[in-house]
């Protein structure tokens, strides 16, 4: 996929995006009427217990089961035996197989929401892109790009049509960004994806956001650990 569909399915996914978005921050808003003694509820956001489930008919975001552990005994220790040294000839292991492209994801989206009602301010947003390195595109969507001049990852608005304006900064609001990345169409899918979560996290702790996986819930550790794990294999 080129660079110029990256950006058309970036701005299709973020207009879907913004109406569920839209409808929860309505919903938040009714319910803080009635709840006027509880402004706002960290709660809201804890995590779940339940595992991170993902659709088995989306062949996009399917998870691949974990690695086997090594095996120890019942005090988990190692037995003594195969600590002892061996004068045998070392086992030469198989080479291990790149995992083909067509095995990762073809999509990653992750969000982040505002807490604040009002949502995250046009020219706060853009200095805190700034800083972190991202490019205001000709889709007028910030990107990182690599050293060959392609798009790593990209960041869109969560206001229809996902784009950001370049003029009257002061006066632009949005309730959440939504971030994208392909993991098919990088050179090095898990140190892009690295990336990809410092640049959120680092935003969600400067604008005060809450981060959301691609099931609109609460992102986790386990969630993050099993996408690194796909793009590491």
């Amino acid at each position: 996929m080129d660079k110029e569909l990256l950006r058309v399915v970036i701005i299709l996914i973020g207009m879907l995006v913004m109406i569920g978005m839209l409808l929860w921050h309505f919903l938040k808003s009714l319910r803080e009427r009635r709840e006027a003694d509880d402004y706002f509820d960290d709660s809201e956001y804890s995590l779940g217990e339940d595992d991170f489930v993902v659709d088995e008919d989306d062949d996009e975001m399917d998870i691949f089961p974990m690695q086997d552990r090594d095996v120890v005994d019942g005090d988990g220790l190692l037995d003594d035996e195969a600590i002892k040294p061996s004068h045998k000839q070392p086992v030469k292991s198989e080479p291990v197989k790149e995992i083909p492209k067509t095995a990762l994801p073809s999509l990653i989206e992750f969000s982040l929401v505002a807490r604040a009602d009002e949502g995250f301010n046009g020219e706060v947003l853009f200095e805190a892109f700034e800083r972190l390195g991202l490019r205001y595109g000709s889709v007028r969507v910030f990107e990182r790009i690599d050293k060959n001049r392609l798009v790593d990852f990209a960041v869109a608005s969560m206001i229809d049509p996902g784009t950001f304006p370049d003029t009257d900064l002061e006066e632009f609001y949005c309730p959440g960004i939504v971030f994208y990345m392909q993991p098919r169409e990088v050179d090095r899918p898990l140190a892009v994806f690295d990336d990809f979560m410092e640049t959120i996290d680092t935003l969600a702790e400067e604008l005060d956001g809450v981060v959301w996986d691609n099931q609109r819930q609460p992102l986790t550790a386990e969630t993050i650990a099993q996408f690194r794990q796909m793009l590491a294999r």
